[in-house]
């Protein structure tokens, strides 16, 4: 059977299909891993800072906006911020972590790391 042959062409779109379909589960089956379903808004007036550590000396490697809504993977303890030691590692776009003294929890606590 050549690839120019009718059924030739309909087993490519059908495989093609497949592995479109699998793509898209596999994407949103690492969308609900990342993210847990954990959320919070940023607190911080200037803007939260996001880095590479649990700590505040680590490198910055983004910034998130006050008043928006961030994505929790987990928490762990870091540095005191103000007294609270509680770092959440964030799935927005980039993994980073960002300390929980500034960022209000939307519904449950996230889990420990």
């Amino acid at each position: 059977m050549s690839l120019r042959s009718p059924l030739a062409a309909l087993g490519l779109c059908a495989a093609g299909a497949a592995v479109a379909v699998l793509a898209t589960a596999q994407t949103a089956a690492a969308g609900e891993f990342a993210h847990n379903g954990y959320t919070g808004r940023v607190t911080a007036k200037s803007g939260l800072l996001l880095r590479d550590r649990p700590t505040r000396s680590s490198r910055i490697v983004g910034a998130a906006a006050y008043g928006s809504i961030v994505h929790i993977f987990c928490r762990t303890g870091g540095d005191r911020v103000h007294g609270n030691d509680h770092w959440y590692l964030l799935t927005d776009g980039t993994w980073a972590w960002a300390s929980a003294y500034y960022i209000d929890n939307i519904g449950a606590v996230p889990r420990w790391c």
